[in-house]
């Protein structure tokens, strides 16, 4: 189902409720704005298979602009906020968006992406309108609130993280389905069978709408009829307020926020009241082990997790109860059968590390306008298995670990040395607040093991502090794989979605 459906039968229910503000959207509000937003589209010409852009801060508003795309047949780009004009203008041009939706409090980055690019001729401002753009506000309110003629679903074109060289989108084909077709659905499907969200469930949504998981599982809360409450910005006392305040039933956070969590003061966490949660899910980014242990011992063994990319060649799940016996297991697949090959491409035996492959009856994705990047992702002799990178293997019962990303992996000595391994065991060290481990050039073994460490406040980042990471490290793990270079950091470059950019710091040393 769609907003549509349910602006029909509860048309009053909140569909979107921001956090911090309280701004609440109703099923009525959002059927109504998207069908005028996509009503403005058909005006100026927009066709399904055409291309629009976002970039916002996290506002009621996102929704309506996905909604109408989705309901144009459109391909919605969501671009990150944090991105200078120039990588803006990238992302816009490179998708081939003719129509950008900006609000007031990106004015500045709008303007100077849009200097960059004359691909783009329709511009639309929130809260406001810069020279340069028309008001979102008036545009879509002389518009007719009723449904286009013809509704075909429309789907997000969104960008990888531009770990290595310029980001790539990542375009899946258009069904021709119409909206309303039971068939045209989005991720729902597994909320309700994975995590068994209702239309009564109220999901909390931590994390930028720019990203991947966020903005497409929230929306399918939007298909079963639900409510999501929506945070600015995260903060770890804040989302559990968020929890009380609204009853949350259902979550989907990254590691990095259960780590924050957990750093919390005891009387802080045990001051608000979680036991309305009934599945909170995780991904994005391996867990520490230890850390997931103590958060199943805080919130009870209803902590999900998944691993996928926007690509969508392959998914695995795990519950709480399958990952206590499988421990750092992403679990076992739902789509596409992995498969763990080494540099050659040879399919590697049980519990040998290598390249994650998914098998797929055909090629799910394809990266927009770079076919080389498509086919590198392809297996040499299988060309409907795909990999985006990561690095893991198999246990006998068929259940997949991640180590690490393969771009990531250091070889010194002409051992693998998997840095995840090591800021897993950094992380969970009291005086510890994050941590990045990558390798450096070294003319003797290759690469050595170089870490950057955030302490945790009030922590003195001294020789002393050192040595005591040191002496931690060595009963931790193997001894060769103890950093040669500790070195200190007020705070680690880290996107608000949690991942961790690590390819910055890399080169920044590099450099030196």
């Amino acid at each position: 189902m769609y907003p549509g459906a349910h602006a029909l039968t509860h048309p009053d229910k909140p569909a979107v409720i921001m956090d911090g503000s309280g701004k609440t959207i109703t099923y009525r509000e959002l059927d109504t704005r998207s069908n005028q937003l996509a009503q403005l589209w058909w005006k100026l010409g927009l066709r399904p298979g055409g291309h629009v852009a976002i970039l916002a801060e996290n506002t009621p508003h996102y929704y309506e602009v996905y909604w109408a795309a989705i309901r144009s047949g459109l391909y919605l780009t969501a671009i990150n906020r944090f991105l200078s004009p120039e990588e803006v203008a990238y992302l816009i041009k490179d998708s081939g968006s003719t129509c950008l939706v900006t609000t007031k409090m990106l004015a500045e980055t709008a303007t100077e992406a849009l200097e960059l690019t004359s691909d783009c001729p329709h511009r639309f401002m929130m809260d406001g309108a810069a020279a340069g753009f028309e008001s979102y506000e008036s545009s879509i309110a002389e518009m007719p609130d009723t449904p286009l003629a013809s509704q075909p679903r429309g789907d997000v074109m969104l960008y990888s993280s531009g770990t290595t060289g310029r980001p790539k989108g990542i375009k899946r084909s258009l069904t021709g389905l119409e909206i309303d077709d039971p068939k045209a659905i989005g991720i729902s499907m597994l909320e309700r069978h994975l995590l068994g969200m209702t239309e009564d469930s109220i999901y909390l949504s931590p994390a930028p709408l720019y990203h991947s998981a966020p903005l497409q599982w929230s929306t399918g809360v939007h298909e079963l009829g639900g409510t999501v409450v929506v945070m600015e910005k995260f903060n770890a006392e804040h989302f559990l307020a968020a929890v009380e305040k609204h009853a949350i039933t259902h979550t989907q956070v990254v590691p990095t926020m259960f780590v924050r969590m957990l750093k919390l003061p005891e009387e802080v966490r045990g001051r608000f009241d979680t036991s309305t949660l009934q599945n909170a899910v995780h991904a994005a980014a391996p867990c520490p082990v230890e850390v997931k242990r103590q958060m199943i011992e805080w919130w009870g063994p209803i902590i999900c997790e998944y691993y996928a990319g926007t690509e969508g060649n392959g998914m695995t799940f795990i519950d709480s109860p399958q990952w206590i016996e499988h421990p750092g297991s992403v679990g076992k697949p739902m789509t596409g059968k992995p498969h763990i090959c080494d540099d050659e491409g040879a399919e590697l035996p049980v519990g040998e590390s290598g390249l994650i492959y998914f098998e797929r009856d055909a090629m799910p994705f394809e990266y927009h306008g770079d076919p080389e990047k498509t086919k590198s992702s392809q297996h040499p002799d299988h060309p409907n298995w795909s990999a985006l990178g990561d690095v893991g293997y198999l246990d006998g019962d068929g259940y997949l670990y991640l180590t690490d990303r393969k771009a990531f992996m250091i070889i010194s000595g002409g051992v693998n040395i998997y840095p995840q391994e090591i800021e897993d065991a950094l992380i969970i060290h009291e005086k510890v607040a994050d941590a990045a481990v990558f390798g450096l050039p070294d003319p003797e073994m290759g690469e050595f093991v170089q870490a950057v460490v955030q302490p945790a406040e009030g922590t003195p980042s001294d020789a002393a502090f050192e040595a005591e990471l040191r002496e931690y490290l060595r009963g931790a793990i193997a001894h060769y794989k103890v950093p040669r270079v500790i070195d200190f950091r007020p705070e680690l470059p880290r996107l608000p979605t949690g991942k961790l950019y690590k390819r910055l710091l890399r080169d920044e040393y590099a450099a030196k």
